[in-house]
């Protein structure tokens, strides 16, 4: 089996341009590919988590791949997937995410070598002059076809500014350059990219008479035809400081179990007649094929070691008696306490437990929270030196979560 008949097996693919020759190219090896990600945070989040997959894929398979980093898209935001503009971002943030991203990616792709290129395009969209940029590219973008747009179409009935309307512009530019300066053949990216892809194709094809093509993978979406990534605290991160290996581990075991097959086959590297042997698994029995998800992908992500700590105190936790040793702490000083007392809901939002404190009461309210296993009845309760034995407190947020509190 070849690596693209692998991506359709696995269910990856979506669309495609012209499918044999993406086909001969990959499985040949021969394609310069690139997948653009925009640094909008300062960290990588499970959302990513599919390209970066695909990128070492294709690599393993003697593919060249070539990470964009948006350093200049990134100064205008991507529509596409939004129902708002997004937040605009300083040049430093950008630097600064982009330096996050290079350290990140290096997990999975192998930047040694020549073997894979890393790039900004800040280097040529920066640089770039108005009117010498509508002169070259403009006539080549024919404004009824991008209105036609889905990532524009939704957002017509609230308002799409000039600003993002040139986001499909300025990432066709970016194929069209690195076509130039890398002999890039291929770009592969979201399923809800594929307009602007597209834009990049017709836009070699024109200004250069060359082929080039296109590769969409599906979203990762959870049986209710929902984004996975996120939690009720927000995004699941792939920097361990904002989403601790604990918590990564404990989003992968906690997929629902129609979910938990899909996400094997898409995101780990498990062999396909494996992964068939654990989709055999019913009932309680799926919790084995839930282990082996979070464990790979933590693997994936923060290591071995990482994922084994995380993997023993899941078992420790949610097993015979309750092993604190390796589980997701936070730590307090009395800086954080007044008058030698802190609020439970103060406690909840520093443990980063909830988003908010009206989210915070609910949970309280509806018996969601456990302190030092008894369930906190009141919204108001303030902790003292004496509620952190042995020097801290252990809390509970419905029947997975767990937080160490300790006090310094």
């Amino acid at each position: 089996m070849g690596v693209y008949e692998e991506l359709v097996a696995r269910g990856l693919i979506a669309q495609v341009t012209d499918e044999e020759e993406i086909r001969e190219l990959v499985n040949s090896g021969k394609a310069v590919f690139y997948i653009g990600f925009d640094p909008t945070a300062d960290s990588l989040h499970v959302g990513h988590f599919m390209a970066l997959c695909l990128m070492k894929r294709l690599q393993l398979a003697g593919n060249k791949p070539i990470a964009l980093v948006g350093g200049g898209t990134g100064m205008i935001g991507d529509p596409s997937g939004r129902t708002d503009m997004r937040k605009m971002l300083t040049k430093e943030d950008i630097e600064h995410n982009c330096e996050c991203f290079k350290k990140q990616m290096s997990k999975f792709i192998d930047f040694s070598d020549g073997k894979a290129l890393m790039v900004n395009n800040a280097d040529w969209l920066l640089n770039l002059n108005y009117v010498e940029l509508l002169r070259e590219v403009g006539a080549c973008f024919s404004v009824n076809n991008m209105l036609r747009a889905e990532c524009y179409k939704q957002r017509m009935e609230k308002g799409l500014s000039f600003l993002e309307f040139n986001y499909m512009i300025m990432q066709s530019y970016d194929f069209y350059a690195l076509y130039q300066k890398y002999g890039c053949n291929m770009q592969f990216g979201g399923d809800d990219q594929w307009s602007n892809m597209l834009g990049g194709t017709e836009l070699i094809r024109r200004k250069l008479g060359k082929d080039a093509y296109a590769m969409t993978i599906n979203l990762l979406l959870n049986s209710e035809g929902k984004k996975m990534g996120k939690t009720q605290s927000g995004a699941v991160w792939l920097d361990a400081e904002k989403t601790s290996p604990y918590d990564f581990y404990q989003y992968w075991r906690n997929v629902d179990d129609a979910d938990v097959i899909k996400c094997l086959k898409m995101l780990t590297f498990l062999p396909l007649d494996e992964i068939d042997e654990l989709a055999k698994l019913q009932g309680s029995e799926l919790n084995k094929a839930k282990e082996i998800l979070a464990h790979e992908l933590t693997e994936l992500i923060h290591g071995k070691e990482e994922a084994d700590k995380a993997q023993e105190a899941a078992r420790a936790l949610f097993g015979k008696g309750q092993n604190t040793d390796n589980m997701p702490s936070t730590e307090l000083t009395s800086d954080d306490l007044t008058d030698g007392e802190i609020g439970i809901l103060d406690l909840l939002s520093k443990c980063g437990l909830i988003p908010s404190k009206k989210e915070g009461r609910r949970l309280i309210e509806q018996g969601g929270i456990t302190l030092n296993d008894e369930k906190v009845k009141d919204v108001y309760k303030k902790l003292t030196p004496a509620d952190f034995a042995d020097g801290f407190a252990v809390i509970k947020k419905g029947k997975k979560v767990f937080r160490k509190a300790i006090l310094k």
